[in-house]
């Protein structure tokens, strides 16, 4: 099996800006937030695994956001009209954003970016998610699940308060292996133990990840050890524009020998693991 090319694949829709409306949000927990969307015509069919909208945050009294907010797409259907969020409130945007009552309007724009590598031929895919990993991935369960493809799931969280496996997995069955950073079993010496006895067990037509650098890398070096395996990242960075004018996202990548910069917005966010050039660790 072959890899999905460096410059990643091309977007699946034309981009444009919805109106939407603010059909259901609710907290999950004490960090994350959910919100469904329902835009005023048929996002769902366009909307792939991988790809992210820009989000334009409401102002209010205490918060400012001025850019639009990127943000990965959690879910899309079975309504053509709807649209899923599930986001970290951190900053200034998410802040201003988990103020929007049922009800409200909301613009997007989108959808943006390219998808992970899929086939419904595959045997088994891996999946290693932390925090916000999680939603960029869950649609990447669902058509899995729908294709009868067999799902191994690694979740890291802070504490099992944080893991939502059942919003992660959406009522798909899966070899869930639950990893913390209050017990040790996510720090990095014992993930590589974990990673390796899945694959040389299970053997994954495809392994993805997202939401840790310091995953990325360990992935980078452990499927060195397996070339017939893809492996795939959706990659988080801060955006701006969103659609690769202003290069506030670039990210270096080494395609066959051939080092350059590539935005993650326009040919990402979703990448190949071997390629891309590890940077200092954030998380």
């Amino acid at each position: 099996m072959s890899a999905s090319p460096c410059c990643g694949s091309n977007a699946v829709a034309t981009v444009a800006s919805y109106r939407c409306k603010v059909v259901e949000h609710y907290w999950v927990n004490q960090r994350y937030k959910y919100i469904r969307l329902e835009a005023d015509a048929p996002v769902a069919r366009i909307t792939r695994a991988g790809q992210f909208y820009q989000l334009k945050c409401p102002t209010t009294l205490e918060h400012e956001p001025f850019l639009l907010r990127p943000m990965s797409v959690y879910g899309a259907g079975p309504e053509d009209n709807r649209v899923e969020f599930l986001y970290n409130v951190t900053g200034v945007g998410t802040k201003a954003m988990a103020t929007l009552p049922e009800g409200s309007d909301m613009d997007i724009v989108g959808p943006l970016g390219n998808t992970f590598t899929f086939s419904p031929e595959y045997r088994r895919i891996l999946v290693i998610a932390r925090g916000v990993g999680l939603a960029t991935m869950a649609p990447l369960i669902r058509d899995a699940a729908k294709a009868s493809v067999d799902i191994t799931a690694v979740m890291s969280a802070r504490s099992s308060a944080d893991l939502m496996e059942k919003e992660f997995l959406r009522g798909a069955s899966a070899d869930v292996r639950a990893v913390f950073d209050a017990d040790g079993t996510s720090s990095i010496e014992a993930m590589e133990v974990l990673l390796r006895q899945l694959i040389e067990e299970q053997r994954p037509d495809a392994v993805y990840t997202c939401g840790s650098h310091r995953l990325l890398m360990l992935l980078q070096r452990v499927l060195g050890d397996y070339p017939q395996i893809i492996g795939e990242v959706a990659m988080e960075q801060r955006m701006a524009c969103g659609m690769g004018v202003c290069l506030s996202c670039v990210r270096l990548f080494d395609c066959d020998g051939d080092r350059k910069f590539l935005r993650v917005c326009r040919e990402g966010p979703v990448f190949p693991i071997r390629e891309v050039v590890g940077e200092v660790e954030f998380g």
